[in-house]
């Protein structure tokens, strides 16, 4: 720091000591755990006790201001050497392996990992053979620095990242040319630009032609009747971007690289938007026109003209005013209905009831103006044939969910019996109606199973919202038959496998040899060879290590009801060079199905030599499959929810041939935003410990799979600059998650000049 941000600094963290410490002027234990915003006291305690300084039990301003110029102005080995003093417990100048168990319990504690006992012995093995260059039997200060030095990213900001009082936010500079205006974003948006211009060009010409031809009636006329012709447009196009089966049959077509297609939810809103913008100037020209009527000798009054058929202005019964106001309220009622926090805010019961109030809208206009029904007539019939053509496809043939599968953090993975005439593509998702949990609501969730899976398909449900969690609760064990069934399942288990870590129960049989699994015939019938496995993990150790079997498994018989499939962008996939798949949380839905088709293709081209273990795969045509390489990059929150597809994942790392030429066909990065980074004082050990037992084992500790778990979040600017670096041809990104996160990955995929992805419904 220069003297000027150096003098700023102090002036900040005095500041920040204040407002924590109160007026004893001094910061006690309980004030700085709160302040270092920690979740196991063991660090909390180490960094007091060595602040303290004087060993007084609180800690003064000076004593902060030293301890924080040494973390942050401090030199390398001042910051190994605090960590050194983290970790030497007993103060004896050493680290025996008790004390670095103890510290490595505390780092599982502190990122949110639950490993069993066992799994933490052996981090700790491993930790100190790995540092114990002598074999003394404890670990010295230089032993802990040449072992820190074989992770050159750790040495790059050792810090205390928890701590965010200690530094000043940062303020980001502000880029002198907004996103929207770069060469960059018009390139990957230029259809949806071009369109956009179009309708907004649409628009002025209908509300100029309108004015012009009643310009002999006077201004507020002029602007009602303009802004109305407008309405009129606006009303039916907006059933353009809903028409889902005619927008599947055109993604097939040559259309997709001209029309944007995959932008039609954003579409459909702005003609939302459009609308309700429309309403309020049409309506209060009106409304200003009956003022001055109102004004004139012998006429009728104001409300007359407002609210009753009186003045009969109108071409059914004089009915323009009234159902005029009608049509105000239910247009408010709609827009407050689809924002978004009620559709995320576990209302979505909310807007689809209120969305319904289209009909009325409809059936208002048609009262309204005698100009709507030539606006409505084409739209409209394809939008009545497809509401007909899907209810009747909906209740065709027997649907019936035959599988439910309750898994951690709510979700509920349903397998439905599968018609022989339901065929989708990778990706597609479905309108989907169980009526014993609400027999009038349709809701619409992406496929996780892949086409080529043949007797069932798929759906795995995130409970967020009323209906989602009435469809968990309805399966849901009660809590003590729960752990009945806990019990029974592990102890059996344990019977007749105790030599093994883990099970992994399928279709038939386990195939994993490279992990020492072994064969064993499932309690469940007809299960797809594509199908996942359900992880039990015992006492003795294993992946997403659990104390009981995490997953409550049923077979039923429930009807159910199926409207569609319908395409999203993923359809797109296959014809990319590189495609990059980015899925946060249940995001990953769509990408199981993806995933799954993609290395059925995959494993149909794999060749084995019949003399020796090798093998390799033929290329194939493009009009099969273009991929070259596919990078599927997982983020979440906590460990639990790796359990949804974890073996799904276990089963695509072994279908791949070992020595291809170019490389790994699929490649998976996985990251976890609760566990802390490799360069915070709270989490280096366990790091650094999951990393050399990673290597050892050839399978990480928190998931199994190959494919270590990285802590934190995705350095998008490494991420991409590395797979721009592959050069594997155009690379197509995408994603499935938040909107937030969606916003980020967008504006580092124009930076790279990569073509961008979202799936919307």
């Amino acid at each position: 720091m220069s003297t000027d941000e150096d003098a700023k600094w102090l002036e900040w963290v005095s500041q920040q000591f204040e407002s924590i410490a109160g007026e004893d002027k001094e910061i006690d234990l309980e004030e700085f755990k709160t302040a270092l915003k920690v979740k196991e006291s063991f660090f909390a305690e180490r960094f007091f006790a060595l602040f303290d300084s004087d060993g007084s039990g609180s800690i003064s301003l000076d004593e902060l201001l030293e301890a924080l110029n040494l973390l942050i102005h401090g030199s390398e080995t001042d910051k190994l050497r605090f960590l050194f003093q983290v970790y030497d417990v007993d103060g004896s100048g050493s680290i025996d392996p008790d004390e670095l168990r103890t510290v490595l319990k505390s780092c599982l504690l502190e990122n949110a990992i639950s490993l069993p006992e066992e799994k933490l012995d052996d981090l700790t093995l491993i930790l100190f053979q790995s540092a114990d260059q002598d074999n003394s039997g404890s670990i010295t200060f230089q032993e802990l620095k040449e072992q820190l030095e074989r992770f050159p990213e750790v040495m790059e900001n050792l810090t205390i990242s928890a701590a965010n009082w200690l530094k000043p936010p940062t303020i980001k500079k502000k880029t002198h040319t907004p996103r929207y205006l770069t060469p960059t974003y018009w390139h990957n948006n230029r259809s949806k630009v071009l369109f956009m211009c179009c309708y907004f060009c649409v628009n002025i010409l209908l509300f100029t032609l309108a004015a012009v031809n009643h310009s002999s009636l006077g201004g507020w006329i002029m602007v009602a009747k303009g802004c109305g012709q407008c309405l009129n447009f606006n009303c039916t196009f907006i059933v353009a971007f809903m028409l889902r089966r005619c927008l599947t049959w055109l993604r097939a077509t040559f259309v997709v690289h001209l029309l944007p297609l995959d932008h039609n939810i954003f579409l459909h809103e702005l003609v939302g938007y459009t609308v309700f913008v429309l309403t309020i100037p049409h309506t209060a020209a009106h409304v200003i026109n009956f003022i001055n009527k109102a004004i004139n000798p012998g006429s009728y009054t104001f409300w007359e003209y407002l609210l009753t058929l009186q003045p009969g202005i109108g071409w059914v019964y004089g009915s323009a005013s009234v159902t005029g106001i009608l049509l105000q309220l239910l247009v408010c009622l709609v827009l407050v209905g689809s924002s978004t926090f009620v559709r995320k805010g576990g209302h979505f019961e909310v807007f689809y009831w209120t969305h319904l109030s289209y009909i009325w809208i409809w059936i208002l206009l048609f009262l309204h103006t005698p100009k709507f029904w030539k606006w409505f007539l084409a739209p409209g019939l394809l939008f009545v044939l497809e509401k007909v053509f899907g209810v009747a496809a909906s209740r065709m043939g027997g649907l019936y969910i035959v599988e439910v599968n309750l898994l951690p953090s709510k979700v509920t993975h349903l397998v439905v019996k599968r018609p022989p005439s339901f065929q989708y593509k990778p990706g597609d998702y479905v309108y989907l109606n169980i009526p014993v949990i609400a027999k009038y609501e349709w809701h619409p969730f992406t496929i996780s199973s892949a086409p080529e899976q043949a007797d069932t398909l798929w759906l795995h449900i995130r409970s967020l919202g009323q209906w989602t969690n009435s469809l968990y609760e309805y399966f849901h064990l009660p809590e003590t038959a729960k752990r009945q069934e806990t019990k029974r399942l592990t102890q059996n288990l344990k019977k007749k496998h105790q030599s093994q870590e883990s099970l992994f129960i399928s279709n038939g049989a386990i195939a994993n040899n490279m992990d020492n699994q072994i064969e064993l015939t499932s309690y469940r019938p007809n299960r797809s060879q594509l199908g996942e496995e359900v992880r039990v993990s015992l006492d003795g150790g294993g992946s997403i290590a659990a104390q009981e079997v995490n997953e409550i498994h049923q077979l039923c018989n429930i009807k159910c009801y199926i409207d569609g499939p319908f395409g999203t962008p993923s359809r797109r996939i296959f014809t990319s060079d590189h495609a990059v798949l980015i899925g946060a949380g249940i995001g990953i839905t769509p990408f199981a199905s993806i995933l799954q088709s993609i290395m059925y293709r995959y494993r149909m081209r794999k060749q084995n030599c019949p003399n020796c273990k090798y093998s390799w795969c033929e290329t194939l045509k493009d009009n099969e499959m273009k991929l070259r390489k596919v990078d599927f990059i997982w983020i979440n929150r906590d460990q639990k929810f790796f359990e949804w597809f974890v073996s799904l994942l276990t089963n695509l790392e072994m279908d791949q041939a070992d020595g291809e030429p170019e490389g790994r066909f699929l490649e998976m990065h996985m990251y976890m935003t609760s566990a802390l980074g490799k360069s915070d004082m709270k989490a280096i050990g366990l790091q650094m410990a999951l990393d050399l037992l990673a290597k050892k084992e050839e399978r990480d500790s928190i998931t199994g799979l190959r494919t270590r778990t990285q802590p934190g979040r995705p350095d998008w600017n490494k991420v991409f600059q590395k797979i721009e670096e592959e050069k594997k041809g155009k690379v197509q990104v995408f994603f499935c998650g938040s909107p937030a996160l969606a916003k980020v990955i967008k504006a580092h995929c124009e930076q790279f000049n990569f073509k961008f992805f979202k799936e919307n419904f």
